[in-house]
């Protein structure tokens, strides 16, 4: 709780996949393989990670040309780097745009993210494979979620800190401390009220149901002697019309 901070100083998978960073379980299976994976960062890679733009979900078509004419717009760019299959030479779908000022590059990461390119919508932001240690991407279940808020959500970088966590150590104290005799005594006491007014309120019952039956049987009667006194009246009258 003392090293506590909103934004990750250290990459950890478990923490990333905790909206306050205090979990010690995973969640989903993306943190277990993120966990479990053991990825070691490029490091022939050269260039300022603080002036660097990470931008994914590229059409496997869009090249550095495209890119340059997308970016360009928000500044001067030092250098565009798509990356490439050794092998085969095709796009992996994603690139590092690195700016000349930090200006250009907080403009592009604000107004860029979920750009339509080549009939794609992109992915953008920053670098931290080099700036962050432990880094995990996405790919292999680790990442910060970005800006995206379904699926899977990952906390401690600048798009979505972590939350301050609640203290609960104490709460647990206050609650099981001192007076947690007279509170468990209160609410025995308040168990046995209920229970008695239960108790009561059924004994009650049982008491006014004869009494309810006599009522309608009374009520019975009456009606039947009344329907007997219309019936010999209507008689009556028929007796007198002949």
């Amino acid at each position: 709780m003392n090293d506590w901070a909103p934004i990750a100083k250290e990459y950890d998978p478990l923490k990333a996949g905790s909206i306050d960073g205090t979990d010690e379980e995973p969640h989903d299976r993306a943190i277990w393989r993120a966990m479990l994976a053991r990825y070691v960062p490029n490091k022939g890679v050269t260039g300022d990670p603080h002036l660097t733009l990470f931008v994914a979900r590229l059409n496997l078509q869009t090249t550095e040309e495209k890119l340059k004419e997308v970016f360009s717009r928000y500044g001067d760019i030092r250098k565009i780097r798509l990356v490439r299959d050794l092998v085969t030479g095709f796009s992996k779908g994603y690139a590092f745009i690195e700016y000349k000022e930090e200006r250009a590059l907080l403009k592009a990461h604000r107004d860029a993210n979920r750009l339509v390119i080549d009939q794609h919508e992109i992915f953008v932001d920053f670098e931290l494979e080099r700036t962050l240690k432990g880094w995990i991407p996405r790919r292999l279940g680790g990442g910060f979620g970005g800006k995206k808020e379904s699926g899977q959500l990952r906390f401690g970088g600048r798009d979505r800190p972590f939350r301050k966590p609640i203290n609960l150590p104490n709460m647990k104290n206050d609650f099981y401390g001192e007076g947690s005799a007279e509170k468990r005594n209160w609410s025995r006491e308040g168990t046995r009220d209920w229970r008695t007014r239960d108790r009561d309120h059924e004994r009650s019952r049982d008491k006014r149901w004869p009494e309810r039956e006599r009522l309608w049987a009374w009520g019975e009667s009456e009606r039947e002697r009344d329907c007997k006194e219309e019936r010999s009246r209507g008689r009556e009258r028929k007796d007198r019309d002949r």
